[in-house]
Order: C-alpha cells, then sequence, then structure tokens
C-alpha cells in the first residue's frame, strides 16, 4: 500500500506519457490503497459506479503502467484471471481456493525466510511471489 499523493501521482503517469485524467487517479488511488488484490474488471466496475466515463483501457493503461513501476504486482492464476496487488514488501499471500478472498500474511519470520533464500540462491534476483492455499473462516463456516 504505497504512500502517494495525488501530485505525485499526476507527475508519475506524466513522466510517463500517460495524462493525468481524473479517471486515472481514481484508479491509481484505488489499487494503491486495495488490501483485495482485486481484478482489474473488478476496478472497473467499482469506480464506473462513482464515474461512468472510466473506460477499460484506461484500467489496463494505469495497471500497466503501475506495474512496470513496481508500485503493483500481478498476480497471475492461469491465462485469463489476474489479480493486482499493491503491497510490494515481502509477505505469503494466503489465498482461499474457494471464493478467491486473498489476504497478506507478513511476519519476521517470513522476512528471514526470505533473506536466506536470497543468500542461498544468490544472483539477482528480479522478484518473488508466495502462495499458501487455505480455506477462509468464511467458506469453513
Amino acid at each position: 500500500m504505497s504512500d502517494i499523493s495525488e501530485h505525485e501521482l499526476k507527475i508519475l503517469l506524466n513522466k510517463n506519457g500517460l495524462k493525468a485524467t481524473p479517471q486515472r487517479i481514481a484508479v491509481c488511488n484505488y489499487i494503491l490503497q486495495s488490501k483485495e488484490h482485486p481484478s482489474a474488471e473488478k476496478i472497473l466496475s467499482d469506480l464506473r459506479k462513482k464515474d461512468k466515463t472510466i473506460s477499460q483501457a484506461t484500467v489496463y493503461k494505469t495497471l500497466t503502467l503501475l506495474k512496470k513501476l513496481g508500485l503493483v504486482s500481478e498476480l497471475s492464476f492461469d491465462k485469463k484471471h489476474s489479480r493486482f496487488d499493491p503491497n510490494q514488501t515481502i509477505h505469503i499471500n494466503i489465498i482461499c481456493p474457494q471464493c478467491e478472498k486473498i489476504s497478506d500474511f507478513e511476519s519476521q519470520s517470513v522476512e528471514d525466510f526470505w533473506a536466506n533464500i536470497k543468500l542461498e540462491v544468490g544472483g539477482l534476483i528480479t522478484g518473488q511471489r508466495i502462495d499458501v492455499y487455505k480455506i477462509c473462516k468464511e467458506c469453513q463456516e
């Protein structure tokens, strides 16, 4: 969850060849403040409730830029299904295979584990992703 001001978002968008429209700012704010790991379709659906002018292209272009800049990660589950994660700290994605809810698990043990992996693997590591599948409390009931 990134703490980027609206002014910084405008500069970032302009610097990368995109106009800082209210729609693009809304997409940025939505995903960067989300803890739900939304899909592009969910972002579009939720934002269209407030602004009918937001297009699918705007959502995808904005997500592509944020991904390129390292502000969000794309969690691909198959060729048709992706979710987006603004949490760029070392964490484990806890995924419910029934409802597909995703939550983040962060702890010192995860950070220590990752530090050890980096030492053992060595070289230039370009990314990481650790998923644990667990039935959530809601689905257990």
